[in-house]
Parts: structure tokens; sequence; C-alpha cells
């Protein structure tokens, strides 16, 4: 049971960061802010429900939503593979950008969906 959660929340939130994805796009400058945007988000949600569900009850709605879905729509080893990408072009002033900026919005992100849940739950 505990597998199938965690395969259908993957799948779904894999499906779900494709489609966002293609929405985004890559704007300009050969930044990839649909994988900025989607990591952001991810952070913004997996800091929400990680209050959300403190309960020992909730280890299936952990599962299925923290494990499942949003490792399937967080996208940090795509960050991971970007940012080497971006080194090897020698886009190192970018990469550094890129790495910061993920980093700093990602924590300040989790940190407000922590914060809102804690207010609103």
């Amino acid at each position: 049971m505990k597998l199938m959660l965690v395969a259908i929340g993957g799948a779904f939130g894999s499906t779900l960061r494709y489609l966002i994805s293609q929405w985004i796009g890559c704007a300009s400058g050969n930044f990839p802010w649909n994988t900025f945007a989607i990591n952001c988000l991810g952070c913004l949600l997996i800091g929400f429900f990680a209050v959300k569900f403190t309960d020992s009850g909730q280890d299936l709605n952990r599962l299925l939503i923290m494990t499942g879905i949003l490792g399937g729509f967080t996208t940090f080893s795509a960050f991971s593979l970007e940012l080497v990408q971006l080194i090897f072009l020698d886009k190192i002033v970018t990469a550094a950008l890129y790495a910061l900026s993920s980093c700093l919005f990602g924590l300040f992100f989790c940190g407000v969906g922590y914060l809102v849940a804690q207010k609103f739950l």
C-alpha cells in the first residue's frame, strides 16, 4: 500500500512537473527559469505539508504527497545537471547565480509554507 502511494504520487508529480515546465519554458539568457520556478513551488509546498502532516496518523498522506507527489515534482536532480552543464559551458557567473538564488529562494519559500501552515492550520 505504501509503495503504491509513493509510486502513484511520483507519477502525478513528474507529470505535473513536465506540464508546468512546458508552460513556463526557459524564458531568456540560458537561465533555467522552469526548473527554478518548480523548485521554489516545491519548496513552498513541502514546507507547508511538513507542518500539516506532523501527526503520526498522517503517515500515508506524507508518503503520497511529500514523498510521492513532491518527490516527483521537485527537480533538484535536473537542477544539478543544469548547474554542471552551465559550468562546463564556462558560464560560471550564471551557474553561481543559479545555484545561490535557487538555494536562497528555496529556503525562503519553504519557510513561508511552514509559517503559513502554522498560522492557518
